[in-house]
């Protein structure tokens, strides 16, 4: 059984106009998808296609339009705030501010532990342990952020997502505030504690050079869609997806990918007006008057789940 399993999810935002009715945008459109214990899933795609609101949905930031969330075979709108902390944690993009800059890392690490209940005797022992798994000096815990480095920020940020010994962690973007040297360092520490602890991330990214390097899993969404979902290296080496082909060929590499096709770079559509039929019909060469008029269904491509109407084009 899956640690996370997400069915069907919709999430809507009404915009309010003067004199005029809301405008509806929809962030998410029937997102489906599972995370595996040890697995990470990574979640790949533009700015504004609904990563990051997937993981606000996910930790109950945001509430659900339609559709259902499982976690541990619970759903999630029956798992109360306090309950889903010791389940499911999250680490942020920018390491400073998301922790309160006034606070000292101690303090913003036992926070999670203080607003359970937890005894000071039991938030000494959880927050010593988690700052020694992540490799903070037991000095630092007496600092205030702002004597760190980014790296060092990161950290106390895994540190305080792992106090409460979740099975899942939600990694939104939780190294493109860093410089690449550090960046190497937060995930072969993501890494060791995957393998030592059994952790599931949810790892959300821009960056395919990182994906490649962590996920197990690869999703690919497209304007509040995922279009394409397969194993890493189905991805990376045979991609069906002509928007997957096109994030692989704006990213450089010195390793092989899957073959470049001729597609209209341009840009993501809006949400707020999204296109009839196949979203990125606009910007395929493959693209049919059926692709204009009806939206594709997710299916089994070989090893891949791809949603095109012509992916057998790339077999």
């Amino acid at each position: 059984m899956a640690l996370l399993e997400v069915i069907d999810l919709e999430k809507t935002y009404l915009i309010s106009r003067a004199f005029r009715s809301p405008l509806e945008v929809k962030a998410l459109r029937g997102v489906s998808l599972e995370l595996k214990a040890g697995e990470t899933l990574a979640v790949v795609g533009e700015s504004g296609c609904g990563k990051s609101t997937l993981a606000k949905v996910l930790m109950k930031i945001e509430t659900v339009t339609s559709g259902k969330v499982e976690v541990d075979g619970q759903l999630l709108n029956q798992i109360s705030p306090q309950e889903l902390s010791h389940r499911v944690q999250m680490i942020f993009q920018d390491p400073y501010s998301s922790i309160n800059p006034r606070k000292k890392i101690f303090d913003i690490v036992a926070e999670p532990l203080r607003i359970g209940g937890e005894s000071s005797a039991e938030i000494q022992k959880r927050v010593q342990e988690a700052a020694q798994v992540v490799g903070l000096r037991p000095e630092i815990l007496q600092r205030y952020p702002h004597m760190l480095s980014g790296g060092q920020r990161q950290r106390v940020g895994i540190a305080r997502a792992l106090v409460t010994q979740p099975k899942v962690l939600i990694c939104d973007e939780p190294v493109s505030a860093l410089d690449v040297s550090v960046q190497a360092q937060v995930l072969n520490l993501l890494l060791d504690l995957q393998q030592n602890q059994g952790l599931s991330y949810l790892f959300i990214s821009h960056d395919l050079g990182v994906v490649r390097f962590l996920a197990h899993r690869v999703a690919v969404m497209y304007l509040g869609r995922i279009v394409e979902l397969a194993k890493r290296d189905d991805i990376f080496l045979s991609a069906k997806h002509p928007y997957t082909q096109l994030l692989l060929r704006s990213t450089p590499t010195l390793q092989p990918l899957a073959a470049p096709i001729d597609i209209q770079e341009g840009e993501l559509p809006s949400p707020m007006n999204p296109p009839t039929g196949c979203a990125f019909h606009s910007r395929c060469p493959w693209a049919t008057s059926e692709c204009k008029e009806q939206m594709p269904e997710l299916r089994w491509i070989g090893e891949n789940q791809v949603a095109c109407h012509h992916a057998e084009k790339n077999l």
